[in-house]
């Protein structure tokens, strides 16, 4: 194959042109290819080596983004800066998105969202809702300060029904 691409993705190119050059190939394997192909080329090293030759070379990293079909904040967070700080970064945001939810999941009643869901109308139409005293709701307080208002479809389980808030809803 050429001489920038990793191993990885020159197989994965050489199957998926193996695949187009054949008529009867089936279209879950052509589909599985360009999968692997798409996979192999977003971990190969020519990224990164070609952004930061384009950079030497004068690039921009307008420029550099455009070529690579990001934005220009994408195209720096990805490749800018010495393999250090790249893999520093990409830890870092790596275990941002592995960190759950911080809104705990054991609240009484429903959040906002979820009795809009379940009840098929807006966020809106349930804090217009609660205001007006025909949905039950009350403002959780946890330990540490954080508040989330809770909503009741079904009544309060304080043991007020219907309408009436079992405290003062929050203006939020």
């Amino acid at each position: 194959m050429g001489h920038f691409l990793s191993p990885a993705s020159a197989r994965a190119l050489a199957e998926l042109t193996a695949l187009d050059a054949d008529p009867e190939s089936a279209p879950l394997a052509r589909l599985h290819a360009l999968r692997r192909l798409q996979i192999a080329l977003d971990a190969d090293p020519a990224a990164l080596a070609s952004a930061r030759a384009a950079e030497s070379a004068g690039a921009g990293w307008t420029e550099i983004a455009e070529a690579a079909g990001l934005g220009a904040a994408a195209a720096k967070w990805r490749w800018q800066g010495t393999d250090e700080e790249i893999a520093a970064r990409h830890d870092a945001g790596r275990k941002r998105a592995a960190r759950p939810s911080s809104v705990p999941t054991d609240l009484p009643g429903l959040s906002v969202a979820e009795a809009a869901a379940q009840l098929g109308v807006t966020a809106q139409a349930i804090y217009l809702k609660v205001s007006r005293g025909t949905l039950a709701s009350r403002t959780v307080e946890l330990a540490d300060g954080r508040k989330y208002k809770r909503v009741f479809p079904n009544g309060d389980p304080d043991g007020t029904a219907g309408g009436t808030p079992a405290a003062a809803p929050s203006s939020s």
